[in-house]
């Protein structure tokens, strides 16, 4: 019997990550590379490992992402929300535990945009009374 993968796609900021939960031995694979040579810092892959860490499902599942756009902390969020995704589509009873951990609420912050007649988006050139 051949399972089907559960795919899930996952945003934050720019970034776009598409991911597919294969059971397996633990298999972590983004843009086709090794989850370490993706991700270098700990933090991030932290980030990542994050849901199936909570779920008890981290040597259980092979992990495979696109992600694109962004950088690597937005992009490190896109994952962990499509992951979480991804995991709900596998087993429903999962959701209270994500849920509570606040890992299936897409964080919606974005950029803000530079207005015109300043520097920047908040920051205003300096004032002169005379």
């Amino acid at each position: 019997m051949k399972t089907q993968p559960h795919i899930a796609v996952g945003r934050r900021k720019e970034a776009v990550a598409r991911v597919r939960l294969v059971p397996g031995d633990g298999k972590f694979v983004v843009n086709k590379k090794p989850l370490l040579d993706f991700f270098k810092r700990e933090i991030l892959q932290m980030i990542i490992e994050q849901p199936l860490k909570l779920t008890d499902c981290l040597g259980k599942y092979d992990v495979y992402v696109n992600v694109r756009g962004g950088g690597l902390s937005g992009q490190a969020g896109a994952v962990r929300l499509g992951i979480a995704r991804a995991l709900i589509k596998l087993d429903e009873e999962l959701r209270p535990t994500l849920k509570a951990a606040g890992l299936l609420r897409r964080d919606q912050r974005m950029i803000e945009r530079k207005k015109y007649g300043q520097p920047g988006a908040r920051k205003r050139f300096q004032f002169s009374k005379r």
